[in-house]
């Protein structure tokens, strides 16, 4: 049966704005980030990644999209992280999946999602920005290079200093990582998620 001909989007010929829906539409599952980080006045900042991934090991890296205010200020993490280069990436899952999407309010300088969202935090150990309680997972980094691509965006690269995962997730002989417990989401496009629940087995294949 031939194949029906590809729909091509040619990006340089397209809005700004629409090229962004059909590029995270396609971009998908994408993990997401609740990132934490404090403000030169101590309030502690909380809000949502999903241009976020794992880049590098040895050492193990992170890079977070962030994007502008419409008026073109920076973003609250991005002012902080300026400010003070630390931050932690709270791992989203199903069970934390709608105070994260509180966190994306935007908010009065000063007022805090973790308030809002009904969140707890705990001291990190390796930076000043606190972790969050209900996270599975967390990853404690330290920035190690801000990156101005394109008109409204900024690429952050984080150093992944320290990891806290929940005890009852983790194999300690086997250093393993209980994927079903982790249940994390992932972002789609637009305002759709999914959750990590329908996994496959297929393993690398040998020469």
């Amino acid at each position: 049966m031939p194949q029906s001909p590809m729909k091509d989007f040619l990006l340089a010929d397209m809005d700004p704005v629409d090229a962004y829906k059909v590029f995270r539409s396609v971009v998908t599952p994408r993990p997401v980030a609740l990132v934490t980080t404090l403000a030169p006045d101590g309030t502690v900042n909380a809000a949502p990644f999903s241009f976020f991934n794992a880049i590098a090991f040895d050492p193990c890296m992170v890079v977070l999209g962030v994007d502008a205010r419409p008026d073109r200020r920076p973003k609250d993490t991005s002012a902080n992280i300026r400010e003070l280069p630390e931050f932690v990436v709270n791992i989203v899952d199903f069970a934390l999946a709608e105070r994260m999407n509180l966190c994306a309010l935007p908010l009065e300088p000063g007022e805090s999602e973790i308030d809002v969202a009904g969140l707890e935090t705990a001291p990190s150990v390796t930076v000043r920005p606190p972790r969050i309680v209900q996270a599975p997972a967390a990853l404690e980094c330290r920035r190690h290079t801000t990156l101005q691509v394109g008109n409204r965006r900024e690429i952050i690269v984080g150093e992944v200093l320290r990891i806290v995962v929940r005890p009852d997730l983790v194999d300690d002989a086997r250093l393993r990582i209980d994927q079903a417990g982790l249940d994390t989401v992932g972002r789609l496009g637009g305002d759709t998620y999914t959750t990590t629940r329908d996994r496959f087995e297929m393993p690398v294949p040998k020469p």
